[in-house]
């Protein structure tokens, strides 16, 4: 699915992948099978990848329910309002209805390797997010103890990394303190999950808001979309990683040079496939389940 057309509904935003939508108080979350790479939506879709980030999140909000509340009403289309009644082919295994939320404006990204803006930023500061790092690391290593690396958020370009003191100027000190000590605290917990499935949690970010008060985990969490996932048994530090995550669609489009300008390129199908086998295998390990197709 390229794009939902939900006649019975107002369109709320439409992101790079998610299209949402107005519930009455409520909103409805639909993922398509759309894919972006730096910052651009591609011309090719990769089958059943809505269905694996909504998937996977339900796992992991499930998994973290005694940890942190979070947005999510349903996801059985049979509670959904009646007018989505004549959608619900459409919407089963690829939707949330969920609470609407007061977002904070800041990623709250937990890194736990070196690895992509973080290894890059090492290699000029030996820091990421004005945490200093030890001399002498390599891409991919493990970092001493997982650090807590706000970014900026962008419906359109690309996100900033910023230090805690910036975070902290655009949310408040204590809310900034509370936002990264739940990042830490759940990345702990999932990596410690992953760990037992065969998989490495190299970094992930995270989105919350407020719902009457309380500070709440909302969009998507632990996907490939918004973490890097490598199979333990490759793992080498000291360049780039096998992953589970669209690491391999980047890694192609430098392999042809795109210039990554508007209009951006299509998929060769074996790159499609590849990509969905890889969406699908991070599922399938991390949840011990299959995809609901």
């Amino acid at each position: 699915m390229a794009q939902s057309e939900l006649s019975a509904f107002t369109l709320y935003a439409r992101g790079k992948v998610r299209d949402i939508y107005e519930a009455g108080e409520n909103l409805l979350f639909v993922a398509s099978d759309r894919i972006s790479a730096f910052d651009h939506i591609l011309a090719s879709e990769i089958p059943d990848k809505g269905k694996v980030l909504t998937q996977l999140s339900l796992f992991w909000f499930d998994f973290l329910r005694d940890v942190v509340p979070n947005h999510v009403i349903s996801a059985k289309v049979e509670d959904y309002p009646a007018p989505l009644d004549d959608f619900a082919e459409l919407l089963r295994g690829r939707s949330m209805l969920v609470k609407r939320a007061q977002m904070f404006p800041i990623e709250c990204v937990a890194r736990g390797y070196l690895s992509g803006s973080g290894w890059k930023e090492y290699q000029q500061t030996q820091s990421i997010c004005g945490i200093p790092l030890p001399a002498g690391l390599r891409e991919s290593d493990r970092l001493p103890e997982p650090i807590f690396t706000p970014a900026t958020k962008s419906s359109s370009g690309h996100d900033i990394n910023i230090s805690f003191e910036e975070a902290a100027g655009l949310v408040g000190q204590g809310i900034a303190g509370k936002l990264r000590d739940l990042t830490l605290r759940i990345y702990s917990l999932a990596v410690e999950h992953a760990k037992k499935r065969g998989v490495i949690i190299a970094d992930t970010k995270f989105e919350f808001g407020l719902i009457n008060g309380e500070i709440t985990l909302a969009d998507e969490v632990l996907t490939p979309d918004s973490s890097r996932f490598w199979p333990a048994d490759t793992y080498r530090p000291g360049g780039a990683q096998l992953s589970y995550d669209k690491q391999f669609v980047r890694d192609y489009l430098e392999s042809i040079r795109w210039h990554k300008n508007p209009p951006a390129p299509a998929l060769p199908e074996e790159i499609v496939r590849k990509t969905r086998e890889k969406y699908v295998q991070a599922y399938r390990q991390l949840s011990g389940k299959e995809l609901a197709l």
